[in-house]
């Protein structure tokens, strides 16, 4: 069973389609007993990472995340705010994360940019692979494009946890992969059919 977890933010009902079109038994939840039932857990989000992290320690399931991720090693995905909420830190409300992944979340820096560019990042970009073995993207053309909606990004502190990267102004990570935790910056659900085999590549997991 796929855990959607609902902690008040983003677009739940979305994920859970996509889980629906695979003919992948998922559910939402926000109940820690279901937390601790799954196979796998997906945590979506959409929002500041302050309310994100305020709105999981007041739902009780900051601890059982850190049980089933980091003790019992469940595989989890993450994605947009729910990849920023695994870091240890992020600039938006200078405030801590579950630190799952060690790393930083980062406005984007626009500094640089060779042509102006708004934040928030917007639309469809392409990713670039820097893991050929990273299972997220198995059998997917690494070369195609992926829909972001963000702000702030992701910046780990081991390189090698970054399974993809994307440049808009800056190169940060647009996906994760650290033993069992994965992570997407971008929005799988609003990938298409790319995407579509991204959730399913998770969900196929043993």
């Amino acid at each position: 069973m796929v855990v959607i977890v609902d902690y008040g933010l983003g677009n739940l009902r979305s994920v859970l389609m996509k889980f629906a079109r695979l003919k992948i038994e998922a559910r939402i939840s926000e109940g820690p007993a279901d937390i601790e039932t799954a196979d796998k857990l997906v945590l979506p989000g959409v929002g500041s990472f302050g309310a994100g992290m305020r709105n999981l320690r007041e739902r009780g399931l900051i601890d059982v995340l850190r049980r089933k991720t980091l003790d019992e090693k469940t595989p989890l995905l993450g994605i947009c705010l729910g990849m920023q909420l695994l870091t240890d830190y992020s600039e938006e409300g200078d405030c801590p994360g579950l630190g799952f992944v060690p790393g930083a979340t980062r406005r984007l820096d626009m500094s640089g940019a060779a042509e102006k560019l708004r934040i928030p990042h917007i639309g469809w970009n392409e990713i670039t692979l820097c893991r050929p073995d990273a299972v997220l993207f198995s059998g997917i053309d690494p070369a195609l494009r992926y829909y972001f909606v963000h702000s702030y990004a992701v910046f780990p502190a081991d390189p090698a946890d970054a399974a993809a990267t994307c440049t808009y102004g800056q190169t940060f990570a647009a996906a994760l992969e650290r033993g069992n935790i994965h992570a997407a910056q971008f929005h799988p659900e609003k990938s298409h059919h790319h995407g579509l085999a991204m959730l399913e590549n998770f969900a196929r997991l043993a």
